[in-house]
């Protein structure tokens, strides 16, 4: 079972439940818990190899497929008699909500996605497929910290850059080359979302300056009706640790309104 964080306000309270990116930890979230809390009941997951979800058996486990982390969190969803919620993304969490939400449907109330990646651009996949020459010679923290100066590249981008890389310094080795490989392999299951609008209340929540990731989404909205954009200037890739009062009350505003 994966670990997990709630906090629980009262029965009749929506679920909020937030999906990390890559390399990260639920401790990512540390903006926005006060918020949310104030107003839904909120789980927090820590995905396989991350944060406190590092016992053994992960790192036994060979299969690293988007459906089988999606269902680990689905077993947590089940544990705690959680029968729908909203999901909040960011990064590569936003890949496992959606996913989630395509298998199923039934469990998700709404879907909010930030930083989301939706496309590897020409750019991306140069990058994913050089890293994934190198990712035996160089040490993985070192890829990382390249990945993360191009994803993030501005000085105020700092934050963030410097947030995961942290975090990333606590995964073992083998777990960040499995999430990396998992990382290099999703195109197939990227170019399924933008094609299907699932009719799933969608916000996206984009840094103006996320010049990997907004061209992609800010087309995907004009073909999905029920999705919405929403842009934040002056902000790169990690929404929701560059700009949190923006964040927050952005997706607040929405989960309220997707009944």
């Amino acid at each position: 079972m994966l670990h997990h964080t709630i906090y629980h306000l009262s029965d009749s309270a929506d679920w909020v439940t937030f999906i990390h990116g890559a390399g990260g930890s639920s401790s990512i979230w540390y903006k926005q818990i006060r918020d949310f809390k104030e107003q839904f009941n909120v789980l927090l997951i820590d995905l396989r190899g991350h944060g406190g979800s590092k016992k053994p058996i992960y790192q036994t486990l060979k299969r690293y497929t988007f459906d089988v982390i999606g269902d680990e969190v689905i077993e947590v969803m089940d544990k705690l008699k959680i029968e729908k919620t909203h999901f909040v993304g960011i990064s590569m969490g936003t890949i496992v909500a959606r996913d989630i939400t395509e298998r199923h449907p039934e469990r998700t109330q709404s879907l909010v996605l930030g930083g989301a990646i939706m496309k590897l651009n020409i750019k991306s996949q140069i990058l994913l497929k050089g890293a994934n020459v190198l990712k035996s010679i160089i040490p993985y923290l070192i890829l990382y910290k390249i990945l993360a100066i191009v994803v993030m590249p501005r000085k105020n981008h700092k934050e963030s850059r410097i947030l995961f890389v942290n975090e990333a310094k606590k995964l073992y080795q083998k777990e960040f080359i499995r999430w990396f490989s998992l990382a290099s392999q999703v195109n197939p299951l990227l170019k399924f979302f933008r094609i299907k609008d699932n009719g799933i209340p969608t916000l996206y929540i984009m840094g103006e300056e996320d010049h990997m990731f907004l061209p992609s989404i800010s087309k995907l909205v004009k073909d999905h009706t029920s999705s919405l954009l929403h842009v934040i200037p002056n902000c790169g890739h990690v929404v929701n640790i560059e700009q949190p009062a923006i964040f927050n009350s952005t997706a607040i505003a929405f989960l309220r309104g997707a009944k």
